[in-house]
């Protein structure tokens, strides 16, 4: 392949040499112009072997997606309640996997499969007792854009409450002996998908806010229209669960 490369690079300079022959005898300019033309299709041919003029073009970083903040002033869609079964398959499908027990959420932590979430803009995770503020990295960013875009729906600073997050497969059995709504079997919170926002504590005070219970659902249909989660309202627990999808 290079021999014939060679054959047409150096067959392609006789020609243009010779019709260019009477031009170069009195334009030195041009004469410079076919010396550089010449020189570069020598190194094109792979005629210099010094490795220092090899240029290595690094590749372009993709720059991460930039969240924009929606306007949700005039949004009318109504939350809906996503069946249980759609929060478990997704849950199985784009999880960190089932979550036995602390060893193994921890196990995850170190490698970077799970990152700890505490608060945010919009948003603050109260101190947990029967779950982890742990969530794969993907859960997290949406976290973050619900708490972002609700702080720009409400006004001020403005934030939400998160009341669960990661729950082991031990922590979940615990939790049914205490609570008898809660899931029985696998749970979605065992994958580092799911978590819980309370519908009655509004900037870390509870209080039943109508105002501010519409003004979180529109955020959430918002995310629930766009197919970035699946949400339940929970009466008994006063709180959304949600999974992402």
């Amino acid at each position: 392949m290079k021999k014939t490369t060679l054959f047409f690079v150096f067959s392609f300079l006789s020609l243009f040499s010779l019709g260019t022959l009477a031009m170069v005898s009195y334009r030195p300019t041009l004469k410079k112009q076919l010396s550089e033309t010449y020189v570069s299709l020598l190194n094109f041919a792979g005629e210099s072997n010094d490795p220092e003029e090899i240029v290595i073009i690094e590749p372009i970083p993709i720059p991460e997606e930039i969240f924009i903040v929606p306007d949700l002033k005039d949004y009318k869609a109504r939350l809906r309640k996503d069946h249980y079964s759609n929060h478990l398959s997704a849950a199985e499908e784009n999880g960190s996997g089932l979550i036995m027990d602390e060893e193994g959420l921890f196990q995850l932590v170190e490698e970077g499969a799970l990152v700890e979430v505490n608060s945010g803009k919009g948003y603050e995770v109260e101190k947990l007792t029967h779950s982890h503020p742990y969530l794969t990295p993907e859960a997290k960013k949406v976290l973050d854009q619900i708490g972002e875009t609700y702080q720009a729906l409400a006004g001020g600073d403005s934030f939400i409450t998160v009341t669960s997050g990661t729950r082991t497969i031990e922590q979940q059995k615990k939790l049914g002996r205490r609570n008898r709504n809660a899931t029985k079997g696998n749970s979605s919170h065992s994958y580092g998908l799911s978590f819980d926002i309370s519908y009655i504590r509004f900037n870390g005070e509870k209080s039943w806010d109508w105002k501010k219970l519409k003004q979180l659902e529109k955020v959430l249909s918002h995310f629930q229209k766009q197919n970035k989660i699946y949400v339940i309202k929970e009466r008994k627990q006063n709180c959304f669960h949600i999974t992402v999808r």
